[in-house]
């Protein structure tokens, strides 16, 4: 489903990162760990095509986005990232937007569906996160969880064939971190390719199928859950260590 191979990314002259190469096989829960800085989320966001890598090449379903650092014409970029959806850390819903107007805007101007079809879509995918009650209200009038449920649906109405959170409860508090953990849980059982950047190392272990660890823009642990959590590099990053 996405292939990553060798793949570079600079801010000014600093390498973020160094050579990176991964690949998500359909259906599979990857997540992504490591300290702050270690070039999780801009991995991700070269992926989804919110930030432009420097060498490399990214293949979702076969298709080149970037070769060797040259990118596809921009309409081929535009379709090969439909097929992506990405949950933000900061939920960057649109705060003049109701709810479901949120969830329907995209699916009405880039999938041209009709509006009661988008709607009707919409209202499916808040019961899923469990904000059925929630459709007029507005960003404002919603809890940070609530929000990210929200934003979680969004990035659902577009049918993406890999679904990628970027930290999606960094800016939570322990309370609400569950809510949108239990959304997360739930999504992993349907079958869906799945990319997460986490901090939550109980998460990681009990919902991936394979966990990458990063450090200083480079993969240094790749396995099962329990490959990962046993090597000493991952211990000492989460405190286990000697």
């Amino acid at each position: 489903m996405l292939k990553v191979t060798s793949l570079e990314k600079k801010f000014d002259s600093l390498g973020v990162l160094k050579g990176i190469s991964l690949e998500v096989r359909k259906g599979e829960v990857v997540a992504i760990i490591g300290r702050s800085g270690s070039g999780k989320s801009t991995l991700l966001r070269c992926v989804n095509n919110l930030e432009k890598a420097d060498a490399g090449t990214i293949e979702i379903e076969g298709r080149a986005l970037v070769k060797n650092g040259v990118y596809a014409p921009p309409r081929e970029q535009r379709e090969i990232c439909l097929k992506m959806g990405y949950v933000f850390q900061n939920f960057n819903l649109f705060p003049h937007m109701s709810v479901l107007r949120n969830l329907t805007e995209a699916q009405i101007c880039v999938l041209k569906r009709k509006k009661e079809d988008a709607e009707k879509y919409g209202r499916e995918l808040l019961k899923k996160v469990g904000l059925q009650d929630k459709e007029a209200a507005y960003p404002c009038q919603l809890s940070g969880g609530q929000q990210q449920r929200v934003a979680i649906a969004r990035a659902l109405a577009l049918n993406p064939e890999i679904l990628c959170f970027d930290e999606p409860t960094s800016a939570l508090d322990p309370l609400l971190t569950q809510e949108v953990l239990s959304v997360i849980r739930a999504l992993t059982k349907e079958n869906r390719t799945m990319v997460v950047v986490t901090h939550e190392m109980a998460f990681a272990r009990e919902v991936a199928d394979r966990v990458v660890f990063m450090e200083n823009g480079v993969i240094v642990a790749e396995g099962t859950p329990q490959q990962v959590f046993d090597s000493e590099k991952v211990k000492a990053f989460v405190g286990l260590g000697d």
